[in-house]
């Protein structure tokens, strides 16, 4: 099945110059990593020559100085311990200008002069805004706004005054208690016959248990000695009269030793 074609893919030719032979040498010479590096590699063969005055090198010294932590360091170092011997802080010139610019870094120094001047106010007292503030004040006042009634004499037997003196007897709380708080409350009484009592009694009568059960021993019962469940009960229990049947068995065992 095969054969035709393994024949025929032998014979095929191709030319090299066609727009897909091409474009496939193309991209292999674009994706090659040997002819990417190519020039750097011819490059690097012939060396290169730096000057030790050349710009990127002395860039590159003075890079070095700037993040060197030593050389940060250098004149501290150099200076600790020979500045001993001050009399007052005012003396160090280091410290001094420390404190000037902590003083200038300092936010309650930065709000000094405002805090000590946002309590002196002063204004006229014919001010525009002042005298508004006032009729204003007049306006919303509770003691312009509200004004007691004239005051006035009442008799004390007056009918009215009575009047109210009934009402709040009768609506009082304490007036319409007293008798219970007085007299009734913390006495017990239970009148004999009552509803209430009658109740209750026919209650615990319903509920008791000693009348709802009556024991058996109230009710007369003569068991004779021939009844079949009797007698059925007697002959159990000889034949499981263990005594009996040992004391029958041992009879036995003897008899039949005698010779």
């Amino acid at each position: 099945y095969k054969q035709a074609w393994e024949e025929d893919k032998k014979k095929i030719h191709i030319t090299p110059d066609i727009p897909q032979i091409v474009l496939a040498k193309a991209n292999a010479f674009n994706l090659s990593e040997k002819m990417y590096r190519s020039s750097f590699e011819e490059t690097r063969k012939k060396g290169y020559d730096l000057r030790a005055d050349a710009i990127p090198v002395k860039a590159a010294k003075a890079s070095r100085d700037i993040a060197s932590d030593y050389k940060y360091k250098l004149g501290y170092e150099q200076d600790k311990g020979k500045l001993v011997g001050f009399r007052s802080l005012q003396d160090d010139p280091k410290l001094v200008h420390c404190m000037q610019v902590a003083k200038m870094q300092s936010d309650r120094e930065y709000k000094k002069a405002y805090e000590t001047s946002k309590t002196h106010y002063q204004t006229p007292a014919d001010a525009l805004s002042v005298v508004a503030a006032k009729e204003a004040q007049d306006r919303v006042t509770n003691t312009n706004y509200k004004r007691l009634i004239h005051q006035y004499m009442l008799l004390p037997d007056a009918m009215s005054l009575e009047l109210y003196r009934n009402m709040n007897q009768i609506q009082s709380d304490n007036e319409y208690k007293q008798d219970y708080k007085e007299w009734f409350r913390g006495i017990g009484w239970s009148p004999i016959g009552s509803l209430d009592v009658e109740k209750s009694k026919k209650a615990t009568e319903i509920a008791s248990d000693r009348k709802y059960r009556q024991h058996p021993s109230m009710f007369p019962f003569t068991k004779q000695n021939d009844a079949m469940d009797l007698v059925l009960a007697k002959q159990n229990a000889n034949i499981m009269n263990k005594v009996s049947i040992w004391g029958e068995s041992q009879a036995g065992i003897h008899l039949s030793s005698i010779p």
